[in-house]
């Protein structure tokens, strides 16, 4: 039978655990291993108020310090309709040694099902434009975690997360451009997987003419029958930037289709929203083995060279 101190010392055993568990709930959770957890992140509105959105966040056993890439999901969002690309990119970097960081720019602003089919005026609220925000609140994020390299954070999305991701590494056009000191000292690199490259980002026009100019080292994957977000502005955009410091690669997938890095087969949706298409509407998805496994190996290539220190 313990004494009179050793209750006080199973007392104070208890209440330490008590405030340990406490303080670590606190601090967000975070999965050890494949296993991911919800937590949120703090970004701004475009009037400048505070919004807290969710972002689900993966780490490697071990106490770090490790690199991070923050994923930005597609059109679909992260929502039961997600395409699942987001997850499957995150347990492939995750295995290879990477914290990953999800930022969810859809579910609390109104958009839980995606924007894929939804042409209504509310999908500026969510638009490249604005997710920018959300990347380099999830960067922010990312490197005050206690087991992230803050120096070694890269930046991946498809589709809409692969344009929102151009617009991110856009250089800015001056010292008051929207993040121009973020983007400065921001990612270190950038892939964007199946990107609309028909859009204007900083000196690069929709037009296909000016010069993408990017601020870190940049990786565009897309399939050659993308009918969604077209191959060929990619690849006139990536030429601009020849003889440039940090000009843009880029690989076309032949006979690959919009979603390459899908487990779903390729099928026509004619609900979806397309300013490609005639009529506005129609695009086709659907995985591609071949160049999902030639992603994986292109990616974690890309990422190896600039976010892991030399052996």
């Amino acid at each position: 039978m313990a004494g009179p101190r050793g209750g006080e010392r199973l007392v104070a055993k208890l209440l330490g655990g008590l405030l340990a568990a406490l303080l670590a709930g606190c601090a967000g959770p975070v999965s050890d291993g494949s296993p991911a957890s919800d937590g949120s992140i703090t970004t701004t509105a475009p009037n400048g108020a505070r919004e807290e959105i969710p972002a689900t966040i993966s780490k490697p056993d071990g106490p770090g310090p490790f690199p991070a890439v923050v994923i930005l999901h597609d059109c679909s969002g992260l929502g039961p309709r997600s395409s699942g690309a987001p997850g499957r990119w995150a347990r492939e970097l995750d295995a290879r040694g990477y914290v990953t960081v999800i930022p969810d720019s859809f579910t609390t602003r109104g958009h839980p099902d995606g924007v894929c089919t939804d042409a209504s005026p509310s999908r500026a609220d969510v638009a490249p434009s604005r997710r920018v925000r959300d990347a380099y609140a999830a960067l922010a994020h990312a490197r005050a975690l206690p087991y992230v390299d803050g120096r070694r954070v890269g930046l991946m999305g498809g589709s809409h997360g692969g344009s929102t991701t151009l617009a991110s590494m856009a250089a800015p056009l001056s010292t008051w451009d929207l993040l121009a000191r973020e983007k400065r000292a921001g990612f270190v690199a950038a892939v964007a997987l199946y990107p609309s490259c028909g859009i204007t980002l900083g000196t690069w026009r929709a037009d296909g003419t000016g010069t993408y100019r990017a601020v870190a080292p940049l990786l565009i994957l897309i399939g050659e029958k993308d009918d969604w977000t077209p191959a060929a502005p990619c690849v006139k955009l990536a030429a601009s930037t020849r003889g440039a410091d940090l000009p843009v690669a880029i690989t076309v997938y032949p006979g690959a289709h919009h979603s390459f890095d899908s487990d779903r087969p390729v099928r026509f949706v004619a609900a979806r929203v397309n300013s490609n298409a005639p009529g506005g509407r129609g695009a086709t998805t659907g995985g591609d083995a071949a160049a999902w496994a030639d992603s994986i190996r292109r990616v974690t290539d890309f990422f190896g060279e600039r976010l892991k220190p030399a052996a």
